[in-house]
């Protein structure tokens, strides 16, 4: 109560507020339904969020269609990615903490080299460690197959916190939709092709029974990709060449893709 209406008889008070009683319950009512809405759009946001990763999940699933892999693996490595993003997390608020210890920036090239090598790290070493024992990983090929997978189910994730902060921060499906269509022609692309550089690398290293060196060889590759990329977006934050920087390297990829193919 406003402090004139402080000194005012209390029937006159009742009597100004009087009118409004009856839009109580109405504005309850609305404020009930707005919330409805947001939940729901929450909802919509995370369905948003996991379409780009089941998109180029289904691409390069039916470029290895000859030979396809069990579905129950395929998903248990998409799993498993989703967990590879909470540890990377974990690792590089950690290692984050001492970066500023040392007054070392978060846009410096130390860091943007350290946090990609740790996700394409984590990301391979989840895969080699997981999968690489399963009976149905029987061919060079697989080696791909399985560290893009990871790769997308890592890069769904980030998009879900992605489309959800940008509901919660605008609370507009515009922003949302915006952030999806850029994701799924940046991040998402980016994660798949850095893992199917790793993946070609141990898929050579399997062939030639010498895998370490190979591995190490697509970790620093994926790596210098995967921090490249990042630097683009983040200090020029041209959308287009960075874009068109993937799709060249997704071209070379997909040759690579099938030379394993026609060996297998």
């Amino acid at each position: 109560m406003s402090n004139k209406h402080q000194f005012l008889p209390r029937t006159k008070v009742l009597l100004k507020i009087k009118p409004f009683i009856p839009l109580c319950p109405k504005i309850t009512l609305r404020l009930k339904y707005k919330k409805v809405i947001i939940k729901q759009m929450s909802y919509f946001a995370i369905i948003l969020g996991i379409l780009p990763g089941f998109a180029w999940l289904t691409f390069y699933l039916r470029e290895d269609s000859r030979h396809p892999e069990p579905r129950k693996i395929i998903f248990f490595t998409f799993l498993l990615g989703g967990i590879a993003t909470f540890i990377a997390l974990y690792i590089e608020i950690f290692i984050n903490s001492y970066f500023q210890k040392f007054s070392i920036s978060d846009y410096s090239s130390v860091s943007f080299l350290s946090f990609a090598f740790i996700e394409e790290f984590i990301k391979f070493f989840i895969v080699f460690w997981f999968v690489r024992k399963s009976k149905y990983f029987d061919e060079p090929v697989d080696a791909m197959i399985y560290t893009i997978t990871i790769a997308l189910g890592f890069a769904t994730i980030e998009n879900i916190g992605a489309t959800i902060n940008q509901w919660n921060q605008y609370l507009e499906i515009g922003a949302i939709f915006h952030t999806v269509t850029l994701r799924f022609i940046g991040a998402t692309l980016l994660h798949s092709l850095s893992s199917a550089l790793v993946g070609y690398y141990w898929a050579k290293g399997i062939r030639s029974h010498d895998q370490i060196p190979f591995i190490f060889q697509g970790l620093v590759i994926a790596t210098l990709l995967h921090a490249f990329f990042n630097y683009l977006i983040i200090n020029g934050g041209a959308v287009i060449s960075s874009t068109m920087f993937l799709l060249i390297i997704g071209l070379f990829i997909l040759n690579d893709f099938e030379k394993l193919k026609s060996i297998s």
